[in-house]
C-alpha cells in the first residue's frame, strides 16, 4: 500500500462554549493554516473528510466552502468523541489505496457549556445498552452525572482491584497541567499540585474531583494527508508519516464482562493498538510520546495498561514515577492533552495530530520531547470506536 504522509497541519486555540467564533470560521481558520503548511492551495485538495458531532447535516461543507468550491468530495464524519481520528483514518485509506494523492481532514466542534447529552430524544438513543450497563454497575452513584459514571465508575474499578489511590488519578492532573503551561493552544494553562488537585470540589466523594474532569470546548483542527508520491513531486519527501492505524469497536466482553473499564473502551483500545504495534513492526516500548484520550484522568490512567506502556495493575506505579512525563518512559500529552485543552468532541483526534507532527518535526519549542522518532495516538468515544495510530519522523 502507498506510504501515507502529513504534509500539514494547523489548529486554532480552543475556547470556551460562548467565547468562540462559530464553527465555520474556526474550522476555516485552521484548514487556512494547515494548507500553508503543506505549501498548498485548496484547489491541490482532491478529497475532504470534516469530522463533528453536533452539528446539522453537510457542516462539513458549510465550513469548507469558505475556503474554496471546487467540487470535490467532502465527507462528513461522526464517530462521538474518536470522530476526528475517525476522519483520519478515512482520509489515510483512500491515500493508501490510490483513491486520492492529497486529501485535507478537518475536524471542528461548537458546542454548548455542561455536560453533553442526547439531541434527539425521540427515538431510540445508540447509548441505551452503555447507560443499562452503567446504571447496574454503579448503581449507588445515580446521582452522579452520566459521563462521570462511566469514567470515574472505571477509575474506581481500577482503585477496588488493584488498590490505586485517589492521588494517581491527582498526579496526571497536575502533570497536564504543567505540560499545558507552554501550549498556547490549551485553555487551561495554570500549574496545579496534586494535593489542589485533590482539595477541589468532589464530583463524586473519594473517585473523582472537578479538576479530574475535562469540560467541553469550542475549536478546530485540520491536517493534510498525502502519497510519498505526491510528497516527491513537490519536494516534500522525509516528512512525518503515518506508520501504522486502527480503527475498533465493542465487542460483547464490552456487557458481558460486567466491567466498566471494558464499557469505556478499554478492550477496544487494547485491541487498536495491538493492532497499531503489529503494523509497524514496534512495541509500546517503542514509542517516545503519546497523546493520550484523557477526557478524565481515570481514563489516562487505565488506558496505560490498555496500550501496553505497563503492566496490568501497574498503572499507579507508571504514574508516580514519573514514567508519563519528560525523562520517563514515554512522554504523555505534552500538549496538556483534553484536561487542559478542553474537548471539542471532532477536533479532538485532528488536535493530537497537530501536537504529535510538530512533536516529530522538533518544533514543539519548550515542550519538545528530545529525540522523539515515534508517536502514538489515541482517541476513543463511547458508543464505541477507537483509532490507534503511530506516527513515525521521516
Amino acid at each position: 500500500m502507498t506510504k501515507v504522509l502529513v504534509a500539514g497541519t494547523g489548529m486554532v486555540p480552543f475556547r470556551k462554549p460562548g467565547a468562540a467564533e462559530p464553527y465555520d470560521a474556526l474550522a476555516g481558520e485552521a484548514v487556512r493554516l494547515a494548507l500553508a503548511d503543506a505549501g498548498i492551495g485548496y484547489d491541490d485538495v482532491q478529497q475532504a473528510y470534516a469530522g463533528f458531532v453536533y452539528g446539522d447535516s453537510t457542516a462539513g461543507q458549510r465550513a469548507l466552502y469558505g475556503v474554496g468550491m471546487t467540487g470535490i468530495p467532502i465527507v462528513n464524519v461522526n464517530n462521538n468523541c474518536s470522530t476526528g481520528s475517525t476522519a483520519l483514518w478515512l482520509a489515510r485509506q483512500a491515500i493508501a489505496g490510490g483513491a486520492a494523492d492529497c486529501a485535507l481532514v478537518v475536524g471542528f466542534e461548537q458546542m454548548n457549556p455542561g455536560a453533553i447529552g442526547t439531541v434527539f430524544k425521540d427515538r431510540p438513543s445508540p447509548f441505551d445498552r452503555f447507560d443499562h450497563a452503567c446504571e447496574d454497575l454503579v448503581a449507588d452513584a445515580r446521582d452522579v452525572p452520566l459521563a462521570l459514571r462511566y469514567f470515574g465508575g472505571a477509575g474506581r474499578e481500577h482503585m477496588l482491584r488493584h488498590g490505586t489511590k485517589l492521588a494517581a488519578f491527582a498526579e496526571i492532573r497536575a502533570k497536564a497541567s504543567r505540560h499545558a503551561e507552554h501550549n498556547p493552544f490549551a485553555i487551561f494553562r495554570k500549574v496545579v499540585t496534586a494535593d489542589e488537585v485533590l482539595a477541589d470540589k468532589p464530583l463524586w466523594p473519594g473517585v473523582m474531583t472537578r479538576l479530574m474532569a475535562c469540560p467541553p470546548t469550542c475549536g478546530a483542527a485540520a491536517a493534510v494527508l498525502v502519497s510519498e508520491a505526491w510528497a516527491r513531486r513537490r519536494g516534500r519527501e522525509g516528512g512525518v508519516a503515518i506508520r501504522a492505524q486502527a480503527l475498533t469497536t465493542d465487542t460483547p466482553a464490552t456487557f458481558e464482562s460486567r466491567s466498566m473499564m471494558k464499557l469505556v473502551g478499554y478492550d477496544m483500545a487494547q485491541a487498536a493498538a495491538a493492532q497499531a504495534y503489529a503494523a509497524a513492526g514496534v512495541g509500546p516500548g517503542d514509542i517516545d510520546v503519546c497523546e493520550l484520550h484523557d477526557c478524565f484522568a481515570h481514563n489516562e490512567l487505565i488506558s496505560y495498561e490498555a496500550l501496553g506502556f505497563c503492566p496490568e495493575g501497574g498503572a499507579e506505579a507508571f504514574v508516580m514515577s514519573g514514567a508519563n512525563t519528560y525523562g520517563g518512559k514515554v512522554v504523555t500529552n505534552p500538549s496538556g492533552g483534553l484536561l487542559s485543552k478542553g474537548h471539542p468532541l471532532g477536533a479532538t483526534g485532528v488536535a493530537q495530530c497537530h501536537e504529535l507532527v510538530t512533536q516529530l518535526r522538533g518544533a514543539a519549542g519548550v515542550r519538545q520531547v528530545a529525540g522523539a522518532r515515534l508517536a502514538l495516538q489515541h482517541n476513543v468515544g463511547l458508543g464505541g470506536a477507537c483509532v490507534v495510530t503511530i506516527y513515525e519522523r521521516g
